[in-house]
């Protein structure tokens, strides 16, 4: 046998892997062929079956910790590539917790099945299964996640979903230059939901394209509605996020197109805003996205920029219009020197390509200072306006027509 980092050789008649032992890994079959055989109880060998090139072999044992449940061995001389438990296991951490559930029950059900009918010959009983199911259930997060994924589906025909907005201030003059739509729930029995829980999972769920649609007109709405009350006319703006599962969608800037059609508001008045994640996992679609969708007046925003990829070539690749510099920069940048280095950096990159800079998180005076010294377009933060509903943003625009720091 003669191992090469995650490559494995096997002559034939070798044995790869015996039945009850450890399972420390599984292998993929690149060359060659395998049996696979059952001891049984009473010490026979029970045939199974042959696998071949591009099969797996000992995938179960490394899912847990049971022992291996057949033995392989090669029938022609194998060239086989690994999968270790450890690399495995880290995979499917990370996994969408419902997939890692169903991957876990699937393992019971079928260990359960393999054993008490193959081995045994008596009939597949469920029970042990069920008691390993339950213990993952009870274990995993994946319950929690379809009840959310459920309960946000009806809370958006149920109007429980609702959309909060915060001030962006120019920092130059004081003046409120838009706002940021921000999604917020407040559950019936389990109180406020943050959107840090509920977003990642209607994301994975797909319910995301069905709540941006939402956000997108409601604010767009409501923009309309505050500007008539406060005494503007087109000239602030709206930002609302986007995720990658929107710009998938077919009709995506078809669908943007009705809703600002539908308001009575400008395309120049509504920024899409979007993450560096976005346009790395899709670049080619997410760039002729964003083309279509500034040719017709809307500005592209990117939010958190400098905690993702943040490739110098990308910003040139998209027609981005903004840069949102990440509050954790802005919240270090007076106490730490790397921090400044980077916000003022991120500034004068933003400036060479002609693009705004928005800072968020910003929560003192003399954050606001230092940003608009630095050369800083526009800031939000508590420091200005915490994120509010619609009736409680126009009484705060009529007030603060302009803000002084």
């Amino acid at each position: 046998m003669h191992k090469d980092e995650h490559k494995k050789s096997f002559q034939s008649g070798e044995v790869i892997m015996r039945q009850g032992d450890a399972g420390k890994c599984a292998y993929i079959i690149k060359t060659g062929r395998v049996e696979i055989l059952i001891e049984t109880r009473n010490g026979d060998t029970q045939y199974v079956g042959s696998r071949g090139p591009g099969a797996m072999i000992g995938e179960m044992a490394i899912l847990d910790d049971a022992p291996r449940t057949a033995t392989v061995r090669a029938t022609e001389d194998c060239e086989l590539l690994e999968i270790t438990k450890e690399d495995f296991a880290l995979r499917l951490e990370n996994a969408d917790p419902i997939l890692h559930m169903m991957t876990k029950v699937i393992l019971a059900r079928y260990r359960d099945m393999l054993q008490r009918s193959e081995i045994t010959g008596e009939p597949p009983k469920l029970n042990a299964a069920e008691d390993l199911e339950l213990t993952y259930a009870e274990g995993s997060s994946a319950v929690e996640t379809i009840k959310i994924t459920n309960d946000f589906e009806s809370a958006l025909k149920r109007h429980e979903i609702s959309l909060y907005y915060q001030p962006v201030i120019m920092l130059d003059s004081g003046k409120i230059a838009g706002f940021e739509a921000l999604m917020r729930w407040e559950h019936p029995e389990k109180g406020f939901i943050s959107p840090a829980v509920f977003i990642p999972i209607i994301e994975d769920s797909g319910l995301i394209v069905k709540a941006s649609a939402w956000a997108l007109k409601e604010s767009l709405m409501a923009l309309s509605r505050i500007e008539n009350r406060a005494g503007y006319d087109h000239e602030l703006f709206m930002s609302v996020n986007f995720s990658g599962r929107d710009f998938a969608a077919d009709d995506f800037v078809d669908s943007v197109y009705e809703t600002i059609s539908l308001s009575d508001v400008s395309a120049s008045q509504v920024h899409l805003e979007i993450t560096e994640r976005l346009l790395m996992g899709q670049p080619d679609n997410a760039k002729e996205t964003l083309s279509m969708c500034q040719k017709a007046g809307m500005s592209i925003s990117i939010d958190d920029f400098g905690t993702g990829y943040s490739s110098l070539s990308y910003l040139h690749y998209f027609p981005i219009d903004t840069l949102k510099i990440d509050r954790s920069f802005v919240k270090d940048m007076l106490a730490n020197n790397g921090s400044a280095a980077l916000v003022k950096a991120i500034i004068g990159l933003g400036k060479s390509l002609n693009m705004d800079i928005i800072a968020e998180g910003v929560e003192s005076q003399e954050e606001a200072v230092a940003l608009r010294d630095l050369g800083c377009d526009k800031a939000q933060g508590y420091y200005f306006a915490k994120p509010m509903p619609e009736k409680e943003i126009v009484d705060f625009i009529i007030k603060n027509r302009k803000i002084e720091f």
